[in-house]
């Protein structure tokens, strides 16, 4: 896995309601519960967003992230803004902005926070190079959780499925995940934050196979 295979992913070609991508949904619920995605965001915002930040979730998929960070305390539903291609789902809090779009095509909305989960490793570098520049000028940290490319984390679905039986479209897509992820600075790079005027990065690993990175945009 030295180099980063891109493919297209089965969920992604599924109707949002077909009985394959409301399992594949319910599965990566207890992926990003064994990775610790959602919890790792949530610190992140707790730690370094100001109390009243509007934060933008690119690829917010079924909406759990804005949950666990109402539950937390860490926003308001008014904060937080999601964009998706798939319309929201049927417990998206009224109060909170739901973007049904590309995020390559049209501007993004305003925020502080930039966050995204499982959503970057689906694009390669000419796409992530147009989306960083899509980024708004008023985001001040932005919050990655993505895969790590490593043979060991293939291992580590055998393993899960073993314990959860994982529907055959995310035994599929968890493959392909992992071969488009992420190691070392290869996100910086293709994000196009690796000027150390502009930008203050810390990429790193985690050992249930999270590559994390952690911007901040200078002054």
């Amino acid at each position: 896995m030295k180099q980063r295979r891109v493919q297209p992913e089965l969920l992604d070609a599924l109707p949002p309601q077909h009985p394959d991508a409301l399992h594949s949904r319910r599965d990566l619920r207890w992926i990003n519960f064994f990775m610790g995605n959602h919890r790792w965001l949530c610190r992140q915002i707790a730690t370094h967003a100001p109390a009243d930040a509007t934060v933008l979730e690119l690829g917010a998929g079924d909406g759990q992230l804005l949950h666990q960070a109402l539950r937390r305390g860490l926003v308001q539903p008014h904060q937080w803004h999601a964009l998706d291609l798939v319309p929201p789902p049927l417990d998206w809090p009224a109060a909170a902005h739901w973007w049904q779009q590309d995020v390559l095509k049209g501007s993004l909305p305003p925020a502080q926070v930039v966050i995204a989960n499982l959503f970057l490793h689906h694009f390669k570098p000419p796409a992530l190079a147009k989306l960083a520049a899509a980024l708004p000028d008023s985001a001040r940290w932005l919050f990655f959780s993505e895969p790590e490319r490593h043979p060991l984390h293939v291992w580590q679905g055998h393993l899960l499925h073993a314990l959860i039986r994982l529907n055959p479209v995310t035994r599929h897509d968890l493959r392909v995940s992992i071969e488009a992820g992420f190691r070392r600075r290869e996100l910086i790079i293709a994000l196009g934050l690796d000027d150390p005027t502009r930008w203050r990065c810390h990429s790193s690993r985690s050992v249930f196979g999270a590559h994390r990175l952690i911007a901040q945009r200078l002054a």
